[in-house]
């Protein structure tokens, strides 16, 4: 939960002139060869690239020293675990989906789901693939 935050939190605090370190830009080739379209963005303690690799638009969040401390990218419900997808269907057949990523952070895997009705909106997250827990839900009527 501590990374979600730490990544919702980012745009609010990005700094615009300064440079990317150098740790930060090795780091990145090494890792994401071949990515294409690589804007930047600087805060307090992270940079944040966004990128095409595979057709596919990704956002990595590096520490200065160049840790890459998370890699998120938004996905359709098809790319979810079965587990998670048939949950979501058995469990929320009413809501409709608005926004879905994941976060794979620390070799561990999050997917934040948020999802609607006509009555309320509904956030989920899942940490190990098996299930969703409520991480916030708001009464729209």
């Amino acid at each position: 939960m501590g990374v979600f935050a730490l990544l919702i939190g980012f745009s609010s605090f990005a700094r615009t002139g300064e440079e990317v370190s150098e740790q930060v830009l090795q780091s990145f080739n090494r890792e994401f060869a071949g990515a294409q379209d690589v804007n930047w963005e600087i805060s307090k303690t992270m940079q944040k690239a966004t990128f095409k690799l595979n057709g596919q638009t990704m956002f990595a969040y590096y520490e200065e020293r160049g840790e890459l401390l998370a890699l998120t990218r938004n996905i359709t419900s098809s790319q979810l675990p079965i587990t998670l997808l048939s949950n979501l269907k058995k469990s929320y057949s009413e809501f409709w989906i608005t926004d879905l990523f994941e976060i794979s952070s620390e070799g561990n895997t999050q997917y934040f789901i948020t999802i609607q009705s006509a009555d309320q909106t509904v956030v989920l997250k899942s940490d190990n693939s098996y299930g969703w827990q409520t991480y916030k839900k708001v009464k729209t009527s």
